[in-house]
């Protein structure tokens, strides 16, 4: 599900769910351990509503290259289902080109984590989700796809949420998650109304 160039719907989970928590059923203790996840079906909540939206982008990641690209633009978020699904529709332009993105999250109850799953206008297609939850006010999401030939590791990470921003932060590791390259970095500020 990746949010850029040609790896767009990269930010996805292959086999990832191995690397997220699952509540624990059938043990003895189950009661107090599942009491211990909580419901996380409005933690977007937040982002209902219009953002102005200042991207930058690293145009060839995992490549060694420093070469950046920057956009400005909007993205509109609407509640789905009371709050267990959003959908994200995000456009913008730069030097680079112009960019349309369509993101739909969902949240599964019994895992009580998101799944993330991510379209660019230019290939119209749904990548595999990005799975993960947030904790302390930081919303992690991970995935598994291939890129320029072999498999990588794709974190999202949703930090410093305030009533009107908030940042998205897109990073490759190709080592296993050892290390990280962010790719992708973008800044929302509340589009005031009325």
């Amino acid at each position: 599900m990746t949010w850029g160039k040609a790896v767009l719907p990269c930010m996805a989970c292959i086999g990832v769910s191995m690397l997220c928590a699952q509540p624990v059923h059938g043990h003895a203790n189950a009661t107090s351990t599942e009491s211990a996840y909580r419901d996380g079906r409005h933690d977007f909540d937040f982002e209902i509503g219009t953002w102005k939206t200042h991207l930058t982008r690293l145009l060839h990641p995992l490549s060694g290259s420093h070469a950046w690209a920057t956009y400005e633009g909007t993205s509109v978020v609407r509640k789905i289902w009371d709050g267990r699904a959003n959908l994200v529709e995000l456009e913008a332009d730069g030097p680079s080109g112009h960019l349309e993105l369509l993101s739909l999250r969902l949240y599964n109850p019994d895992a009580h984590q998101w799944r993330i799953n991510v379209a660019s206008s230019r290939g119209g297609n749904l990548g595999v989700p990005a799975v993960g939850a947030f904790k302390d006010g930081r919303g992690e999401f991970i995935d598994q796809e291939i890129f320029d030939g072999r498999a990588i590791l794709v974190r999202l990470v949703i930090s410093d949420i305030k009533p009107d921003s908030y940042r998205v932060e897109q990073a490759f590791s190709d080592d296993d998650g050892r290390t990280w390259e962010v790719n992708w970095i973008a800044t929302d500020v509340r589009v005031k109304t009325g």
